[in-house]
């Protein structure tokens, strides 16, 4: 995810298109089955993107950090972090609105959305956690750059962070200790990352064998409870996070990777907006029982959480009201936009 006129790569885009419906399959499937009180099969294939799909989100978040590291402190605060800040408090705020009523209404009291809405400033909220992590990562990869911590020192002290125990209560701590080592790997081996996706395009037979080794052991230990062994989930999680490259490149190669592609490039938008068009269809869906299979009910809430998004940018876009939503505006940047060359896109 990154913000200004950089070059986009279809199979880039394609692999974030992966990464984010698998994001709002998860919610939608589990928070569906939660408030059905019952399983359907889509929870199956939730189980089986477990392991590898918040590691391929980091990954795929630090492959591009190389290009933009050594910018001016000004213009990297502003693009690494001024940039996600901005759409966390915007979007927390929208989520609250929501959501207080609710809140509020079961307390018995205002207090309680309004202590839970301060808290959410040091404890990232509920799905937007991912942008409140990522300026994090961002500023300290730049601090171990400028005081020349060898990379090595840094991945290995990142792998221990993933191995080790560690439950503090604190989102920020919990969720940084164990998927750091996956955005500075993506930082790190990018240009290999870039190999294994041209190798892959060049490939396809032993690509697609691959994926379907991949496939096997992935699925193996996941169903057979070892995915969350502490070395075998560093393992999982890389392992699916470069057969989510092979994947995203072989299917650009192969030209069906465009719906992938269009979510990859607006995947902010989908990240920051899916959760009420997915709450409203699970609502309906749920209220009204025109389907009773819990499996397509997530299914197709999934697809409501993917789409709305997309559809409300296309009205932003179409209409020019809104922009707000999606792109910063001029009072909260650091530095001027850079002019871009292409039609407005979604910042990412």
């Amino acid at each position: 995810m990154a913000e200004g006129g950089s070059q986009r790569v279809d199979w880039v885009d394609a692999a974030k298109g992966i990464c984010i419906i698998f994001v709002v399959m998860m919610h939608s499937t589990l928070g569906t089955e939660k408030a059905a009180d019952a399983t359907g099969w889509m929870g199956h294939v939730v189980e089986f993107a477990r392991p590898f799909r918040m590691p391929d989100f980091f990954m795929i978040s630090g492959l591009f950090l190389a290009q933009v590291i050594d910018r001016p402190w000004r213009r990297y605060l502003d693009r690494k972090v001024v940039h996600f800040f901005y759409f966390y408090i915007l979007w927390l705020t929208i989520q609250f609105a929501f959501k207080a009523p609710g809140m509020a209404a079961e307390a018995g009291s205002w207090h309680a959305p309004l202590s839970e809405y301060l808290l959410a400033y040091v404890q990232p909220f509920g799905t937007l956690w991912f942008i409140y992590m990522l300026p994090v990562m961002f500023v300290i990869t730049r601090a171990l750059r400028e005081a020349r911590v060898p990379w090595q020192a840094t991945l290995a002290a990142a792998a221990v962070l993933h191995l080790a125990p560690i439950h503090t209560g604190s989102v920020l701590i919990d969720e940084f200790s164990s998927r750091y080592v996956f955005f500075f790997s993506g930082y790190i081996f990018a240009a290999r990352a870039f190999a294994l996706a041209a190798w892959a395009r060049a490939h396809l037979p032993l690509g697609l064998a691959g994926l379907g080794a991949w496939a096997l052991v992935n699925g193996t230990l996941v169903a057979l409870g070892f995915a969350d062994q502490p070395l075998v989930s560093l393992a999982l999680g890389t392992a699916g996070a470069l057969a989510v490259i092979v994947t995203a490149a072989l299917l650009t190669e192969s030209g069906l990777a465009r719906p992938l592609v269009h979510c990859g490039e607006n995947s902010i938008v989908i990240y920051l907006a899916f959760f009420l068009p997915m709450a409203v269809t699970r609502i309906v869906l749920l209220k009204t029982g025109i389907i009773t299979d819990i499996g397509t009910i997530s299914l197709l809430v999934t697809t409501a959480g993917v789409l709305g998004p997309l559809i409300l940018f296309e009205i932003v876009r179409r209409t020019g009201q809104g922009w707000f939503l999606f792109r910063r505006p001029a009072w909260a940047r650091l530095e001027p936009e850079t002019p871009r060359p292409r039609a407005p896109q979604a910042a990412e």
